[in-house]
């Protein structure tokens, strides 16, 4: 199921992309938000113009969106989405700075991570590549008794989390690296869990394997391949899962909690059933948030088809 051209997203390698963000960093810091953004635009028609692979993949994923939301078409599109991908990163740089004001983010269904907490419960907490995680990486270092264990994949964007880690080694805290979920990193999340921490996941990546485990679920008029492996993860752990999408809204940042499934149960008849009902629920509340922020949704590659291979589409 390989589309000509096509590349698995953990072959892109991101660095090319956020190289000039030290400059562009300083820039903001020493001369505002708008200079950076006059010293970008330049950059972005280079980087738009070098890339096809990313720039086809925004351009797919800009056309698919225009029914559901106003989004600009043609190259000034897809300038626009990596400009919001830009301003994205240099946001996860301030906010690792401390240079951005938390305390004016707005918070919609947090009650339910109170209650977490409250009853000293773990669970699985579903996150997507819309908008900003690292927003609420920072936010948790805020929250007493919160404890977090981040499952990522960041081995192709090792400059850029170096660069993080310059700013404010705990950054790269809590962060487990996962390629494939063994028994022994699912024993260890069952501890964790059962300790009353939350794991963190992203649900809009195929795995890094082979033959990624993936069904098929309906994203923005078009079936697209979604992860079987967080829900999975979820009836092993036996914990419920939540979803967390933190988007830049109009008067700043906001982050919407909302609960997916109190229990997962995987029978063997329907299995494959019951995953796909998990996966389309998830793939429908992806789609209402970012046809709300349809610029902030940051999956520069082929998303409606498997990938595999290894081309790097930014080099």
């Amino acid at each position: 199921m390989k589309a000509a051209g096509s590349s698995h997203w953990a072959a892109i390698n991101e660095s090319s992309f956020v190289a000039g963000m030290r400059l562009l960093f300083w820039v903001c810091r020493v001369f505002g938000r708008w200079p950076f953004r006059v010293v970008l635009y330049p950059v972005l028609t280079w980087y738009v113009a070098t890339k096809p692979v990313a720039r086809r993949a925004s351009s797919t994923y800009l056309a698919r969106m225009r029914p559901l939301a106003s989004v600009p078409g043609g190259w000034w599109g897809v300038i626009r989405h990596f400009a919001a991908f830009a301003e994205n990163i240099l946001d996860k740089m301030l906010l690792w700075g401390g240079l951005i004001d938390t305390s004016r983010v707005q918070f919609h269904g947090a009650d339910l991570m109170d209650r977490l907490l409250a009853e000293r419960r773990g669970a699985l907490l579903l996150c997507s590549h819309l908008g900003n995680v690292d927003l609420c990486r920072v936010l948790s270092h805020q929250q007493p008794g919160l404890k977090l264990t981040v499952l990522v994949h960041t081995r192709h964007a090792k400059a850029f989390n170096d660069m993080l880690a310059a700013i404010d080694p705990r950054s790269q805290m809590n962060l487990l690296q996962v390629t494939d979920m063994t028994p022994a990193t699912a024993m260890l999340l069952s501890e964790r869990v059962a300790a009353g921490e939350i794991v963190v996941i992203a649900g809009d990546r195929i795995p890094v394997a082979a033959q990624p485990r993936v069904v098929m679920a309906p994203f923005l008029g078009t079936p697209a391949p979604f992860p079987v492996g967080p829900y999975v993860l979820a009836s092993v752990l036996q914990c419920p899962i939540y979803l967390m999408f933190p988007l830049r809204g109009q008067q700043g940042y906001e982050v919407h909690f909302e609960q997916l499934s109190e229990t997962v149960r995987l029978p063997r008849a329907g299995r494959e059933a019951a995953l796909t009902q998990l996966a389309t629920a998830y793939a429908a509340r992806l789609q209402h948030y970012a046809a709300r922020s349809p610029l902030e949704w940051f999956n520069f590659y082929d998303f409606w088809h498997i990938q595999s291979g290894h081309e790097d589409a930014t080099s």
